[in-house]
């Protein structure tokens, strides 16, 4: 039989038990490496995942002049962007695939090279993401556009300029535009309603050790005084918060015992809260975080995501598949992406009882309410799940789809799992590691 790399059979109803280790977050890591880019000296970042969007970054830094070699310890990249040249429309197009991290080029490569070519964009399909509003921050520092068929070129003819924006919603993509941008743009730049991740805070502290000067108001207002020059970086890139909290809601759909080495408490209080409140058990020490089911019934509960500090949207779907084997009506509001409840169909397909509502079920009205978007759900559970064939939708979804295939009775093939490798570093060989029963079509896992 011929291997199949994007198709896992799953044999589910095996409790996930082990150790894994999470490294840096792909939501701070890939940033990162960009702001390399604004240096005059190498720079030095440390706990890098092997995940498919650190790979694009490198390659298109690397297109760009940058040299990229492993450091010393494993996880770590040097950085040198002294040569930084023009790339060729083509080998970024080819380079960037399906990634929408080429948009955060945009303000490095006009204030090294004065022009940037940035490729049609992708990334998972889970709602909106205008790119436009990108473009249009990039204009109010000054940048010209002008779109072409192939993508967009931009300029700074006069160079970048501070400014101020108000964001309409926190948007963590428009504040990392805004970040790397504003740090060599003349003058001051003044940003309200701005994301405040972790993962923002952290692309902070590498600026700011680049020798850029950038104050956080607690009204969600970053100022930003821009610099001349800014210097190389040596940073440890804080854990990915989103990938713990996904082993820790397979550990409880699975009546598994996972410890997650690398998990920290301080950016997963929000989660702990609810975890504790559905049922499930976890354990906090200096090297990372054991979650576990205690046993008994798991709890259904009400549940709003939002942005930071709280409930994150990309915990939200890992967590959902553990709600199914909750006892009553565990009601969820989606308010950070439209389309994101859109994978429950699969779930349902499996013998889950999900259903989805245009209405706000939650405390407050969000966005979404009035938008004929299917952005809520009432989960009633227990429910007993059965093995499925299942095609992963996006990145926490397809995540989901194999905790959902793992807590099943049966066998499930799961196809699209190379879209994981986006976010989840080795996750296969992680998978085995906690015994659970997988493998590639003419190739055994474990």
């Amino acid at each position: 039989m011929t291997v199949n790399d994007d198709v896992l059979l799953v044999h589910g109803g095996t409790p996930l038990e082990g150790e894994i280790r999470v490294r840096g977050a792909k939501n701070l890591v890939p940033k990162a490496m960009v702001a390399a880019l604004l240096g005059s000296a190498p720079s030095r970042l440390r706990n890098v995942p092997d995940i498919r969007d650190v790979r694009v970054v490198r390659g298109l830094l690397q297109l760009h002049g940058v040299t990229v070699r492993p450091g010393e310890e494993p996880g770590e990249l040097v950085m040198d962007p002294t040569h930084v040249e023009s790339a060729n429309v083509a080998d970024i197009d080819a380079h960037a695939g399906s990634s929408r991290i080429p948009i955060l080029f945009c303000g490095p490569l006009l204030h090294r090279l004065g022009h940037a070519f940035i490729p049609g964009l992708g990334g998972c399909d889970i709602g909106g993401r205008p790119i436009d509003f990108h473009f249009d921050v990039l204009r109010q520092f000054g940048a010209v556009i002008e779109k072409r068929a192939d993508g967009q070129y931009l300029e700074a003819p006069k160079g970048l300029r501070g400014t101020k924006i108000r964001l309409p919603y926190p948007s963590v993509g428009a504040t990392e535009q805004v970040l790397l941008t504003a740090v060599l743009a003349e003058g001051v730049t003044e940003l309200s309603n701005a994301a405040v991740e972790p993962e923002i805070e952290d692309l902070i502290c590498v600026l700011q050790k680049m020798g850029a000067i950038i104050a956080m108001d607690t009204d969600r207002t970053i100022r930003i005084t821009g610099v001349e020059r800014l210097g190389g970086y040596t940073h440890r890139a804080l854990p990915d918060r989103l990938e713990a909290a996904s082993w820790a809601s397979a550990a409880l759909a699975t009546n598994g015992n996972i410890y997650v080495r690398g998990a920290q408490q301080r950016s997963m209080m929000t989660f702990l809260n609810t975890y504790r409140k559905v049922g499930g058990a976890f354990e906090i020490d200096d090297e990372g975080i054991r979650f576990w089911h205690p046993g008994g019934q798991l709890k259904s509960i009400a549940l709003e995501t939002d942005v930071h500090p709280g409930f994150q949207t990309d915990w939200q779907q890992p967590l959902v598949v553990a709600l199914t084997q909750a006892t009553g009506l565990s009601i969820i509001h989606e308010t950070v992406y439209e389309s994101r409840l859109g994978f429950t169909s699969a779930l349902n397909q499996m013998g889950a009882h999900i259903q989805l509502y245009r209405e706000c079920l939650g405390g407050s009205d969000c966005r979404f309410g009035q938008r004929n978007f299917l952005h809520s759900a009432v989960v009633s559970g227990p429910t007993r799940l059965q093995g499925a064939d299942l095609v992963i939708p996006d990145l926490r979804g397809g995540f989901s789809y194999l905790i959902a295939a793992l807590a099943a009775e049966g066998t499930s093939r799961v196809h699209g799992i190379d879209l994981i490798n986006r976010g989840y570093e080795n996750f296969m060989e992680k998978l085995v590691e906690l015994g659970a029963k997988v493998e590639l079509p003419g190739k055994a896992l474990g």
